[in-house]
């Protein structure tokens, strides 16, 4: 369904770091599933990072000393009965690699040796682990994603974004509450990486364009919007007064079976309306007689189906189209399919970086 080498592009246009010195290689190199390519990736990553100094960040210690240091827990000192050693307990922070996004690269390099991933690749991760024999590792199911990267962490954040990849498309828990592997990278995740990919990539090869993943506005008629939902675009190109919503979907089936009868899932055609019907609205009212046009576009991942859906229906004054994005196909290609999307919608010479 998905060359395991267009992971790696996909990954780099989402993340423009992959596309530096320290990562070149894993644009040529072959892989034998997606641990191993996210594996090379995290390693390399890890080195670049190690190069550049591992993050520290302040860390809380309660440790019994015989010497005083920070504040004495009286009541942990009790408890413990560390006078009987002639110690107090101490609480202090100090500047640690033992940092909470270390302890996550450590921990995801610790799961990827448990996986079927070559014996050359395991000792690179043996090796990088080396490095962190000062850091703790975490438990799986608890780590906390929710990280706001500034400019003191901000190299972490593709690292940290291949480590969810993996963690989370690699276990699973089956109903005794054991954790197990499973088949990596669901359709969740794959969506919201194809999602990213395709948007970045309109942004880096249509710079005359306006690529974005904009909210749209509801257009009502008495102004009330209590407990709507916000229409959240997943890409919008725009040049001028033209406007091309697509919506990217990344499914196992592209297509669903009612009465015998395929069809496209009727959710997403009625989200694509619905989000072009309202756009095409708002810039009638903002533009009047200078409005242009407003399409949408459902651009599906390509199945392993025999049927796949690329059609254009006029719906109500504009126009609504299904297509799919072969991925299993080289770059190249690959390129020139989202090239043509842009190019026969906009109709005109659009520069490209």
């Amino acid at each position: 369904m998905i060359r395991i080498q267009n992971i790696y592009y996909m990954l780099s246009y989402a993340f423009q770091v992959l596309k530096e010195q320290g990562y070149t290689k894993c644009s040529t190199e072959e892989f034998e599933n997606t641990a191993d390519l996210l594996s090379s990736i995290l390693v390399k990553g890890i080195s670049v990072q190690i190069k550049r100094g591992l993050g520290k960040e302040y860390i809380d210690i309660q440790e019994p000393l015989s010497s005083l240091r920070g504040k004495i827990d009286i009541s942990e000192s009790i408890k413990t009965q560390s006078l009987i050693k002639q110690q107090l307990v101490c609480t202090y922070d100090e500047f640690s690699v033992n940092s909470y996004l270390n302890r996550i690269l450590k921990t995801t390099l610790g799961l990827l040796l448990r996986y079927d991933i070559p014996k050359a690749r395991k000792k690179e991760i043996r090796n990088t682990l080396l490095y962190l024999k000062d850091v703790d590792t975490l438990d799986l199911y608890k780590i906390n994603w929710n990280i706001r990267f500034n400019r003191n962490n901000q190299t972490y954040q593709m690292l940290i974004t291949v480590c969810y990849l993996v963690v989370k498309g690699l276990l699973q828990t089956d109903s005794q509450g054991n954790m197990k592997m499973q088949k990596f990278l669901d359709e969740q995740k794959m969506c919201r990486l194809y999602e990213k990919f395709i948007l970045e990539y309109y942004r880096k090869k249509y710079p005359k364009l306006k690529a974005s993943a904009s909210q749209i506005p509801w257009q009502l008629d008495n102004g009330i919007s209590t407990m709507l939902p916000v229409m959240q675009s997943d890409i919008m190109l725009t040049d001028g007064s033209k406007t091309l919503i697509i919506d990217a979907k990344y499914y196992s089936k592209t297509m669903q079976m009612q009465f015998n009868k395929r069809t496209l899932h009727s959710n997403n055609l009625y989200q694509i309306f619905t989000y072009v019907k309202n756009r095409d609205a708002y810039v009638k009212k903002e533009l009047g007689a200078n409005a242009g046009e407003v399409a949408g576009m459902l651009l599906y991942a390509k199945t392993d189906e025999e049927i796949t859906s690329d059609n254009d229906f006029q719906m109500s004054g504009n126009k609504i189209s299904t297509k799919t994005l072969d991925l299993n196909l080289p770059f190249d290609q690959i390129a020139n399919q989202l090239n043509k999307i842009a190019d026969d919608f906009f109709k005109k010479d659009i520069l490209t970086a």
